[in-house]
């Protein structure tokens, strides 16, 4: 039934070019239910001292960490209708009405904190503790919007969660997590931040264009990315979870139950894992994003299979987990989309826009690949967000972007809105915003120093800002109200709200 050489060979092929190219690389390990059943490595753990990526080289798990914390949550007996606030103290009011579950299958509107936190102009390299971001936190002004409306993905839920769970069980994370992995003998732990040492740890890469470079994140991972350990530990990890064995018993049926938005429609995001397919054959699974880092984890339940990708490579890591469980499953590839409608879209109102290229999106910064979807029109695979649009001519697309009705037109040559222009100050945080009339906007950075970016206008006095820092861009939308204020959103934080400063310069 399943083509152990044929997908074996495939993994050799993607870790035998992490090799011949002769900087960082990765490992790939298949496994089913009783364990690990191919394993291959390429490339190099550390280049500076030459030290080879094996499956068993430890590794930063970024996401795939989500469904662990659930799995946790679960054990713990905590109920997942039970509103934020009930279960932790001191959060804004709009927060403490989110049910917990909400929070973890991303439809709780709350802001991302990383987010948050670059849009004020603190980059991802600070370090930030766990308390730091907890007062940012209790701080924010509301949501991005409705909770159950629309899934956007939130650290923010994870984080507030791993509160939960300690509260719960008395302890910090990382007993928490050691008592997880105990029965099963894996070297997998909980990991505070980037300066907590890993023996073994492979150091994270990017590529600048001209080299490689060392990634950094100086931001306290939480519960929603802190995992580390290797390829093979999480394969067997997740081999456990599949086959139900010890006190992982039903827990994989219980994190892929289906969750629902407002209006009744299934949400593919469940609790720390994304529901799939390839082909005829379901797939449940996460990726995992740290600056240097990527991974994916991709499971086959009923077929009894899976495959995990780790990378110490800033690279999509979602693809190659999907070719090698093809040649394993005997499914092809999904199809390639055509005749896309390629460049920059955006609603009529609103901060929703989108990139489209040939074989991919990017949706108000969060990246996708499109495949065909069999009717005419295209979807994503989705790593974090289910995309399915249908173009209308070559410059429309409609249908549903996390569970939301979208509707995106082409957009024109548009002049910037000349009432975009002058000196802005933020609400909550007194954050300060110049646009000027060249088209450039001198954008919140570093405590007041600020951050030149070149404005991509939109029709409806708006405009994208275009923000760069090691290997991650973000393009955060600014938009005109009624009242003459101006709000800057992304997909991920909706929150921050400008009023204009009168005199012209910041006092």
């Amino acid at each position: 039934m399943f083509n152990w050489s044929l997908a074996r060979e495939e993994a050799l092929a993607i870790a035998q070019g992490w090799t011949d190219e002769g900087g960082p690389g990765g490992a790939i390990v298949l496994f089913d239910r009783e364990g690990i059943r191919e394993a291959q490595g390429g490339g190099y753990a550390s280049i500076e001292h030459v030290l080879p990526f094996t499956p068993d080289t430890q590794n930063r798990f970024a996401s795939i960490s989500k469904h662990v914390l659930a799995v946790a949550l679960l054990q713990a007996g905590i109920d997942l209708d039970t509103p934020l606030g009930t279960l932790l103290a001191a959060l804004p009011e709009p927060l403490a009405q989110v049910p917990l579950g909400r929070a973890l299958d991303m439809t709780a509107a709350l802001p991302d904190m990383m987010e948050v936190l670059w849009q004020q102009g603190v980059p991802f390299t600070a370090s930030l503790s766990a308390a730091d971001i907890l007062s940012v936190l209790r701080r924010l002004p509301g949501l991005n919007g409705v909770p159950g409306a629309e899934m956007a993905y939130s650290n923010t839920g994870w984080r507030l969660a791993q509160t939960i769970v300690e509260q719960h069980a008395g302890s910090n994370y990382a007993e928490v997590v050691a008592g997880l992995v105990a029965p099963f003998d894996l070297p997998i732990r909980f990991v505070s931040d980037e300066t907590e040492i890993v023996p073994g740890l492979a150091t994270g890469y990017w590529r600048d264009g001209t080299g490689w470079r060392r990634g950094r994140y100086g931001v306290n991972f939480s519960a929603s990315g802190g995992m580390a350990g290797s390829a093979t530990a999480l394969a067997l990890w997740s081999s456990a979870l599949m086959a139900g064995r010890g006190t992982l018993a039903g827990m994989l049926e219980r994190l892929t139950a289906p969750r629902h938005f407002n209006d009744g429609g299934e949400n593919p995001y469940r609790l720390g894992l994304v529901a799939s397919a390839l082909g005829k054959v379901a797939l449940v699974g996460h990726g995992g994003s740290l600056p240097g880092y990527r991974n994916h984890m991709l499971m086959a339940p009923e077929l009894g299979v899976g495959v995990v990708v780790m990378s110490n490579r800033e690279e999509e890591a979602l693809w190659p987990a999907l070719r090698v469980l093809a040649a394993l499953a005997g499914e092809a590839m999904p199809a390639a989309a055509r005749d896309v409608p390629t460049g920059l879209f955006a609603a009529e109102t609103g901060p929703f826009w989108a990139e489209v290229a040939a074989d991919s999106i990017s949706y108000m910064g969060g990246f996708e690949r499109l495949v065909a979807d069999g009717t005419r029109g295209l979807r994503s695979l989705p790593a974090y967000l289910d995309i399915r649009l249908k173009p209308s001519g070559p410059d429309i697309l409609e249908g549903r972007i996390g569970g939301a009705a979208r509707r995106l037109l082409r957009v024109p040559p548009t002049p910037l809105d000349p009432e975009l222009t002058g000196a802005w100050r933020e609400r909550s945080t007194g954050a300060a915003l110049a646009i000027n009339a060249d088209g450039t906007a001198l954008m919140p950075w570093l405590a007041g120093t600020g951050v030149e970016s070149r404005l991509t206008p939109l029709p409806g006095g708006r405009a994208l800002a275009d923000l760069n820092h090691g290997p991650w861009r973000h393009r955060p939308c600014l938009w005109l109200q009624p009242d003459g204020s101006l709000r800057l959103a992304s997909h991920r934080a909706r929150i921050m709200h400008f009023d204009r400063v009168h005199e012209g310069a910041f006092s």
